[in-house]
């Protein structure tokens, strides 16, 4: 059977489903790796992506398996290499285009935004840009301010682009294939906090949904809606709230352009509460579009006005103490869902 163009085995029901672990860089490591092997215009570049094996070590021994013209090293250039990845895929490749972080990828904001995102408009709908744009992204490893925001919710400004960021082991390995398989630039954001995360994943490619979001935790009493690093810490403030009789329904955004607005508006049907856990600013952020929609489309579902915990707006700290500081963390979740409930 084939699901957004994702090929999964049919196992029957008293069949048991053969799993292993393995951690969040490896399942990003084997979904290029299974993209690789099913298409052979299927390429990696980026800086460091070969003999390096990566700056987060993703692409480790993808070399050595693939050669030097299927895993590119570029120069330290993101203008140049993903403009070079652009013009590949017009010309029928499928580039995976690396970049080290959402900060470096300001470098090739003219790349992504004026020439990536709007060639299929200026072309008269002729011409496809099916580039996949992959780089880490947020805070938590002490990078300091250059290498350590979470800009996601920039690009989901940007009509002509999708915009997903994987949390869990499943999305990280799923999400690949099909973002390839899209005709239009697919933006995929990977929270650097997550690589060394470990889980259990079957053998067996399964199909993920790159167009819809998914309730992580099901719950009637306040919705949680988040997306990558915050994920964990949104669950695990559930946890919490639940020890109380607080039964929070958490739901994993995990696709911010398009928005899935009717599953944000199902769980708010059930909770008629709502807080937003984004690790970027507040001000003009994602969390503020989020926020707006429920206005627009579920005002009278309101119980309470809609909560939202952000990162700080300051350039990220380098010292440990000042950077959970700056970034969402469970206890804040947990408070602002007791003052959502009053």
């Amino acid at each position: 059977m084939t699901v957004n163009n994702v090929m999964t085995v049919e196992k029957p029901a008293d069949q048991a489903v053969e799993m292993r672990t393995l951690t969040y860089r490896e399942a990003v490591r084997e979904a290029i790796r299974e993209a690789m092997k099913r298409d052979e215009r299927v390429f990696l570049m980026g800086e460091d992506v070969g003999h390096y094996g990566g700056c987060f070590a993703v692409s480790m021994g993808l070399l050595e398996e693939f050669g030097p013209a299927r895993i590119r090293d570029t120069p330290l250039s993101e203008s140049v290499f993903t403009g070079a990845g652009i013009g590949a895929a017009l010309g029928g490749m499928l580039p995976i285009v690396e970049i080290m972080t959402v900060n470096f990828s300001l470098l090739a904001a003219d790349q992504i935004i004026n020439t990536a995102a709007t060639l299929l408009h200026m072309s008269g709908g002729l011409f496809n840009v099916p580039v996949v744009i992959r780089m880490a992204t947020g805070g938590g490893k002490q990078l300091a301010a250059q290498h350590s925001h979470a800009l996601e919710g920039w690009y989901a400004h940007i009509p002509g682009i999708k915009v997903v960021v994987p949390a869990t082991l499943e999305d990280a390995r799923g999400m690949l294939w099909p973002a390839l398989m899209d005709p239009d630039p697919v933006l995929i954001f990977e929270y650097s906090t997550l690589y060394n995360m470990k889980g259990e994943l079957p053998v067996e490619p399964v199909a993920v949904d790159i167009d819809k979001a998914v309730v992580r935790r099901p719950g009637q009493d306040v919705s949680i809606l988040t997306y990558g690093a915050c994920l964990f810490k949104a669950l695990k403030a559930a946890e919490e709230l639940a020890e109380d009789g607080i039964d929070a329904e958490v739901v994993d955004l995990r696709v911010l352009r398009p928005l899935d607005d009717e599953t944000i508006m199902r769980s708010l049907r059930k909770t008629h509460r709502a807080v937003i856990v984004d690790e970027g600013w507040r001000s003009g952020g994602i969390s503020a579009e989020i926020a707006t929609r429920i206005m627009e489309q579920g005002f009278y579902e309101l119980d309470a006005p809609v909560a939202r915990v952000c990162g700080v707006e300051v350039p990220m700290p380098y010292a440990k103490h000042l950077e959970d500081e700056a970034l969402p963390q469970p206890h804040e979740i947990v408070a602002a869902v007791r003052e959502t409930l009053g």
